[in-house]
């Protein structure tokens, strides 16, 4: 150990890579893979870097790979990135182009930009940059995403020659985010976005849902928190991210717990991080929020939107599912599509043979089926084609029968709704309203959380494999009020929008609500060959789908309050889509816990102003009830009132 810590500390890059494998991993192909399209790159693409001054006179770096073929014209394909652009060099080449070798080798103009503030760019880094409305294009100082965006695509538009007069824009994450930022006021050049696992609203996506703080990403902060001096093809925060693996922790939930109070990670790793301090210093939806939030800006969008998502997405599935409603309800006359398969975060940008999240098998070459069949028609209909793609309005993928669907709205109407009540001796009933006297209560202890996975995971960034991982060790614990069907004589589909609509009280003043949707295995279910031997799918508990609600937002994410200690309170709020059929003979489960560590910060369930402040004597334990009155609403097609807009 001692070897391997002295190896770590010396050596900056092997850590860089460590920190930033689930950055980067994306937008790799199997290696086999990368050097055949790395030969392919260098025999029929040429590149060339330039420095394209924006309005306000700051320089972004950009990357452009031109194919050799100069016979005919071509349509552009762009990604901009906060995660570098490199390899840098005019004679260094990317492996791969473009979202996959199928686009790749159609013959495109593939471009990638370092945004404002980052790597070989000019300018201050500003995470998720507030958009301007409707802005001016003569205004040399009012900059944002849209305008840099604006100004590069008519730079290439004018200055590269062999372009077509056509721009397409993708990007995974951060850069998806780039490319849903791209869409308010576009240039008319720009017919087809993609945005994948694309962030809208910091508040709800990534580092918070619904208003909790994601303790998973705290060692995330050392790449989006410092702003680097000039631009520079090196990295400027590995001595940052260092600070985390000092101890080279093996188990997470222990280093979480024993670092304590989130006040302790400020004055232990974050000090001097500006993002970290935007974050301690606005703990409710307030106007910093507020104006960072994409979603408002997503109107009258007149070229082609394909969204894309990943049903097991622990980063960003919020940001997918609300960035398509949101244009389908502004924007009705748009061309919007909707895709969800059953992925991690970004896995549909790489093809393993098969996809598995954790220990759920669902099938062979998803991904290569999203590319060639999906993706491919999507830029190619609207850039060389000229038309719209014959997509269907929603590509789904059904996670149970772990097949595609297709719908021509979401969320689908053909598919009924349903109600899930609790029962006494944990019973969850169907569309039939139970006691509603009946009281359930645990004590939630912050000093001892109900782990977020039933695995030991080491510190790392943005956790994955607890999406569909196994709740039975959560069903064991006294804190983790459990309620299950019997096994269902007929499979039965859950689709479209969850509410889950809460009656509780507790002994402290404030909580936090978790709410988990689950799929249990009959028992005779066989291994899964893929699986290692010792997971046992007879009585699996598969996770399908979840929320966490820091209860003292129930009313208003700008103005949180408190509880009255006993006093019953509705908490009602959402959950992040669904498309799963239980099949026949499963059961169908739902969870409530007030602690998810280290995945979920910890509440002190003591209301403090500011949680991200608070001491150590101010966590204690609560005794919390739920009530018979509470009920879980899945789907019907009828669109949930958007508690954001409503509880500002």
């Amino acid at each position: 150990m001692l070897t391997q810590m002295l190896i770590l500390q010396n050596n900056k890059l092997l850590m860089k890579l460590i920190f930033s494998l689930s950055l980067f991993l994306l937008f790799s192909a199997p290696t086999g893979a990368q050097n055949r399209d790395s030969a392919y790159v260098r025999d029929n693409y040429e590149k060339m870097e330039v420095q394209i001054a924006m309005r306000d006179g700051i320089k972004l770096f950009t990357s452009i790979y031109l194919p050799k073929d100069k016979s005919k014209t071509y349509p552009i394909l762009m990604q901009r990135t906060c995660y570098s652009i490199e390899p840098y060099g005019p004679d260094k080449f990317e492996r791969s182009l473009g979202p996959s070798k199928y686009l790749m080798r159609d013959g495109y103009i593939i471009v990638y930009q370092d945004v404002r503030g980052r790597w070989m760019s000019e300018g201050s880094f500003d995470n998720m940059r507030p958009n301007i409305p409707g802005n001016d294009r003569k205004n040399k100082t009012a900059i944002d995403e849209s305008s840099d965006t604006w100004d590069t695509i008519d730079w290439l538009i004018k200055n590269i020659k062999g372009n077509n007069g056509k721009v397409g824009m993708w990007g995974i994450s951060y850069p998806g985010h780039y490319t849903a930022a791209g869409i308010p006021d576009a240039h008319l050049a720009l017919k087809a976005s993609s945005p994948q696992a694309p962030i809208s609203d910091f508040f709800f996506d990534d580092f918070h849902h619904m208003g909790a703080y994601l303790q998973s990403y705290t060692a995330a902060f050392a790449v989006f928190g410092y702003q680097k001096d000039k631009p520079t093809t090196e990295s400027w925060y590995d001595d940052k991210i260092m600070r985390f693996y000092e101890d080279l922790p093996n188990d997470g939930y222990e280093f979480n717990l024993k670092l304590g109070p989130l006040k302790n990670v400020t004055e232990k790793y974050h000090k001097d991080n500006f993002f970290w301090q935007q974050i301690i210093d606005h703990p409710n939806y307030d106007e910093f929020w507020q104006k960072r939030n994409l979603l408002p800006h997503l109107t009258n969008v007149k070229h082609a939107v394909m969204t894309v998502g990943g049903w097991y997405d622990a980063e960003d599935l919020y940001g997918p599912l609300n960035i398509y409603k949101k244009i389908e309800s502004t924007s009705p006359s748009a061309s919007n599509t909707i895709v969800m398969g059953p992925w991690s975060h970004g896995d549909w940008a790489r093809e393993r043979g098969f996809q598995m999240v954790n220990h759920i098998y669902f099938g062979d070459s998803i991904s290569t089926f999203y590319q060639r069949e999906i993706e491919r028609k999507f830029f190619n209909s609207n850039l060389k084609e000229g038309a719209q793609a014959a997509l269907p309005e929603a590509y789904m993928f059904d996670c149970g029968l772990k097949q595609w669907r297709q719908f021509t709205e979401w969320p689908s109407k053909e598919i009924p709704p349903m109600k899930l009540y609790f029962a006494e001796n944990g019973k969850l009933s169907i569309n039939n309203p139970t006691k509603e006297e009946a009281i359930f209560e645990y004590v939630s202890d912050p000093s001892k959380p109900v782990p977020y996975t039933s695995q030991t995971e080491s510190l790392v960034f943005t956790p994955r494999r607890f999406m569909s991982d196994d709740q039975r060790a959560a069903s064991t614990r006294p804190d983790v009020i459990t309620f299950q069907t019997d096994p269902l004589p007929d499979q039965v589909t859950l689709a479209g929008e969850i509410m889950a609509k809460l009656k509780v009280s507790m002994s402290g003043s404030d909580a936090d609500f978790v709410v988990k949707l689950i799929d249990v295995y009959p028992d005779d279910t066989p291994q899964e060959k893929r699986n290692p031997a010792n997971i046992i799918m007879g009585g699996y508990q598969q996770l399908v789908r979840h929320e966490v609600m820091r209860g003292r937002f129930r009313n208003s994410f700008e103005k949180p309050e408190p509880f009255k200690p006993n006093e019953i309170t509705d908490v009602q709020f959402a959950l992040q889509d669904i498309l799963h059929t239980f099949k026949k003979g499963h059961k169908i489960m739902v969870q409530i816990h007030s602690t998810w560590f280290p995945y979920i910060d910890r509440n002190p369930q003591k209301y403090v102003d500011n949680i991200y402040k608070a001491n150590e004597e101010d966590f204690i334990k609560s005794s919390i009830r739920v009530y018979g009155s509470s009920v879980v609403e899945i789907g019907g097609g009828e669109k949930l009132k958007a508690k954001i807009e409503t509880k500002k």
